[in-house]
Order: C-alpha cells, then structure tokens, then sequence
C-alpha cells in the first residue's frame, strides 16, 4: 500500500481538512538497531496504530523507507537517509497540501483519535503556531502535534537559509543547486520548534512513546489491562482482517451473554459468528449488524424462556399420544 488520498477527500478550502506527517524512519539505537515502526504492542505494529489515529487525515505521508502498512500511505524520504528529524519533516511537509498537519512520531502505542481530533481543536482555537502534546514530567512533545503547514514552512526555509550561509565560504553567495537538500541534516528539533509560538496540552498516556525494550514490555502490559484489552484486541483482529466497521461491541457482548446463558455456552462464539455472516450477506454496515444481533437477541431469550418453563403445558395443548412418548 503506497499511496493515499481519503475518497470523497475535501475541497482544499475545507477548513476542518488536514493532513498528517509520520516519522518512522529512526536508527532505534536503544533498541539495539531494532525495527522499531514494526514491534508489535498489542499485535498491531507501532507504526500502524499511529496510522489508525490519524486514519481521517486527507493525505498522511510516512517519512521512511516503504512497508507493508495495514492502511495506504504517501512515502517519502529524508535527504539524506538517517538526516534526523528535521529533515524528515521537512521531506514529509513537501508532499502535503492541508493548511493544518498532524505530526507523529511512529513509537506512540496509546495514541487515539481522540488525542489528534484534541490537538487540532487546541490548534484552531486560537493563534498559535502549533499544539504539542506534553509528558507526565511536563516536556514538550514535538512529534506529537498538529501545526499551522505556513509557519513549519517558514522556519524549514529560514533553517535551511542559515545551514547554508553558516556553510559558504566567506565572501561567497549561499549554495542555491542539489546541496541545499541536505542543509537541514543532523539538526536537532528545538531549532525549529524553538521559533514557534506553541500552545501545550498535558497528556502523559498518548504522549508515551517506545525509546527503549522497557517501554515496550510497559505498553505491552498496559495494553492487556482489563480495561483495555477487549477494545485493543477488537482493533488488532480488525486490522488483521483488513475490516474496517465500528460497530457496537457492547451489543455483540450482550447477545454472547443471552446465547451462552439462554442456550449453552458454546452457543455464544457460534452465534456472533452468524450474526457476522448474516449482516456480510446483507451488504451492510454496523445497522445490518446491529439488527441482526437483535433478532439472534431475541431469539436467545425466547430460547431461554421456553427452557425456564420447563415441562409445563398449556391446558388448551393436544397431548401427545403417540407409543414412545414419556
């Protein structure tokens, strides 16, 4: 999958439009060299749940070498390859078009929707630059925000002006042919952020990222809480199936307690199953789900209604006269 434009994307004076710009392409020297994009944190790799929380951007690019991703992405490269975060951004930031961008890093395992829908409301709220998130020790977090696309545009360029003025020799013009692509190389973050006026949003959860085999074995913990583990793995079985529906889990649940209470326990898995088939048969989206999982609903109850009644028969009932009844 390499490329990605949202079907039905909007006009480019739709002002709610952005795009978004992840960063995946780190040496993960704490990692030991690992891969780090494709460590799996809940069976999903890292670099697909930062997709999954930007899956409504109008164009998202990936600075990184291409990969299977469980959904379509634009691809782009750093100049050079490994020239750090700066330049990725600015590589990334060339193949977008929407006035606001969400940039992310690739190692953020509890990154939502929600989380980017909060920082672009912070963002067009008011008139700053950008709106970064910040960790539980209160320190920015550059790449996970959403900017104003003129104001990185205008930094990048004053940058890369002063990268290749502080370059020539004295006396001499700044180079203007191909070695201006790689002036930004090497620059750490705060060069550029550190000219931006920037609003904060403390979130110490979808701000933590994967720098280290410990944060990684934390995240997968985390994800296996009670709390999150039916939603976490609800999304890995959805991106292994490439099924993309929100439907209403709570319902399915409710409908696996009535069949399993109502009939018998091996009835529960059997009977999402057909509720599943039967709303893919109907050509339908979560309502052909949910109306399905109210007949079998139904259907459950009225089961365990005639078991609660037992052998009783009602007095106008025939009875039963053949040889070989009990």
């Amino acid at each position: 999958m390499t490329s990605y434009e949202r079907p039905g994307a909007p006009d480019a004076d739709d002002s709610r439009a952005y795009d978004a710009v992840v960063l995946a392409g780190g040496a993960a020297r704490r990692l030991g060299g690992a891969d780090k994009p494709g460590l799996r944190v809940g069976g999903r790799a890292l670099l697909d749940r930062v997709l999954a929380a930007c899956a409504d951007a109008r164009t998202t690019v990936v600075v990184a070498g291409p990969r299977p991703t469980a959904r379509p992405v634009r691809w782009a490269r750093e100049e050079p390859p490994g020239g750090g975060p700066v330049a990725a951004l600015d590589a990334g930031l060339r193949r977008t078009t929407a006035e606001d961008v969400v940039v992310l890093s690739a190692d953020l395992p509890f990154l939502e929707p929600g989380t980017v829908r909060r920082l672009l409301g912070a963002l067009r709220a008011g008139r700053a630059d950008g709106a970064l998130l910040t960790d539980a020790e209160g320190r920015d977090q550059p790449l996970v925000a959403a900017y104003r696309a003129h104001a990185l545009r205008r930094e990048l360029a004053a940058l890369t002006e002063a990268a290749l003025s502080e370059a020539a020799p004295a006396g001499r013009a700044p180079a203007t042919d191909g070695r201006a692509a790689g002036a930004l190389a090497g620059l750490p973050l705060r060069r550029l952020t550190g000219a931006l006026d920037l609003t904060r949003v403390p979130d110490h959860v979808a701000s933590f990222d994967c720098d280290t085999w410990d944060d990684i074995a934390t995240a997968r913990a985390r994800i296996r809480e009670h709390g999150h583990v039916l939603d976490e793995w609800i999304s890995a079985v959805k991106d292994e199936l490439g099924i993309d529906l929100d439907v209403d889990t709570g319902v399915l649940l409710d409908l696996a307690r009535d069949a399993a209470h109502g009939v018998a326990r091996p009835a529960a898995p059997l009977t999402t199953f057909l509720v599943g088939y039967a709303a893919a048969r109907a050509e339908g989206g979560p309502e052909a789900v949910a109306e399905a999982a109210r007949k079998a609903a139904a259907l459950a109850l009225r089961w365990a209604d005639e078991d609660a009644a037992g052998g009783d028969v009602a007095p106008d009932a025939t009875p039963d006269t053949r040889p070989d009844a009990g």
